[in-house]
């Protein structure tokens, strides 16, 4: 349901980008560049009508919408952050500890008894961090998996995103949103030696170890559970986001048991379904792409 870079799936008539492998736009068969089933898709008979693709505007807009509708993101009495040294271009990837502080000086975790949040919480530690190690999935953790999938779309952000992807002749039902939300997010594929070592929520949220370095790992919530445990030593940010309210954006560099983040960045105070929510929207509007 989510489409390859290389075809025309719910792509026709969107603009022109360098970065695409193929094109989908009604100027591409004068330039011979079309994706190979870009008339099956957007030709007069196609399956994809121009008018399902998604606009960069209604990007913009929708998520400025699921923003105002993240009901369960943090006050700013909920977090209080210490971002300390602020490093320039040429001190992120010296790996040297600048902030003898902890990044989260205070986080109210009444905040993780909401449903979202412990349901959330609960899948971080089903993972095995280190890439090449084929992932074991018990019967446990797929459970919590569907948990975490009935929590999240119980909330008005997820409905309002489900709409529009509706909408826009996506998905015909929840049921099938949820499907396509659950190969997408706890598929497992492989980073390396064709172990099924990996998963989308993994990389973006859990973290993992490749080839000495941290990848992915770009959740707050995450973050603050392994600094409060003592495994992760906050080194500078290099990059803070101009709201004076949460979510907040933070680019910051740190050490996770000894391996190195050069630059992670990662929205501060906001829910496990906006983030969820925003992520699945962008690779399901632009996928394949930056």
């Amino acid at each position: 349901l989510y489409t390859a870079p290389d075809s025309c799936e719910g792509r026709c008539g969107e603009p022109f980008s360098e970065e695409d492998e193929c094109h989908c736009h009604p100027e591409c068969e004068r330039h011979h560049n079309c994706c190979e089933d870009y008339e099956r898709h957007c030709g007069p008979d196609g399956f994809s009508s121009s008018r399902d693709s998604i606009t960069d505007q209604e990007l913009l807009e929708l998520s400025e919408q699921l923003y105002g509708v993240d009901h369960n993101k943090a006050r700013p009495s909920d977090i209080a952050i210490n971002p300390q040294h602020r490093a320039g271009p040429d001190e992120t990837g010296d790996q040297q500890d600048r902030s003898p502080q902890p990044l989260y000086k205070y986080v109210n975790e009444e905040l993780f008894s909401k449903p979202t949040y412990a349901s959330f919480i609960k899948l971080l530690d089903n993972y095995q961090r280190a890439t090449g190690r084929e992932e074991e999935v018990t019967a446990e953790e797929l459970r919590e998996q569907d948990r975490f999938l009935e929590e999240v779309m119980k909330t008005e952000l997820m409905k309002k995103l489900f709409a529009f992807l509706r909408g826009k002749n996506r998905y015909s039902s929840e049921q099938e949103f949820m499907q396509d939300l659950k190969e997408m997010w706890f598929g497992l594929y492989s980073r390396g030696d064709g172990e099924r070592d990996s998963s989308g929520f993994e990389h973006v949220f859990s973290g993992e170890v490749k080839k000495g370095k941290v990848s992915g790992f770009h959740n707050w919530i995450r973050f603050y559970l392994l600094e409060k445990q003592g495994v992760i030593n906050y080194f500078s940010h290099n990059f803070d986001g101009p709201w004076d309210t949460y979510p907040d954006v933070l680019g910051l560099q740190f050490s996770w048991d000894g391996f190195y983040k050069e630059v992670g960045s990662a929205f501060i105070g906001c829910s496990p379904e906006f983030e969820f929510g925003l992520y699945s929207l962008c690779f399901l509007a632009r996928p394949g792409r930056a």
